[in-house]
């Protein structure tokens, strides 16, 4: 059980520690208590959060409405929601993340 990520019916939820302005997005493993994304985006006017929700939008194979950040607008700890009926060991596989 990793503690960042929690799958309650059909919502995923994944507390993450970002890092905006990378080469290119990827998980890049743990980080304390959350997954760390590396994200090719600048830390500007919501860029980077508009960036992250549509590469998971893009992992999970979801529309973009069914990714929605919960908390940590302006701050690199995150919290995202995913409506998608996916189990633990199907996320850890789509993120790459044993």
């Amino acid at each position: 059980m990793k503690p960042w990520l929690v799958c309650s019916g059909s919502v995923v939820r994944l507390t993450l520690h970002v890092q905006p302005g990378a080469r290119k997005t990827e998980v890049a493993g743990e980080h304390g208590d959350c997954l760390k994304i590396r994200l090719a985006a600048p830390p500007v006017d919501g860029k980077a959060n508009a960036a992250l929700l549509a590469w998971l939008a893009d992992c999970f194979a979801v529309g973009k409405r069914s990714v929605a950040l919960l908390a940590g607008d302006k701050s690199r700890h995150k919290v995202v929601a995913i409506d998608s009926c996916l189990s633990e060991a199907a996320v850890l596989a789509l993120l790459h993340v044993q």
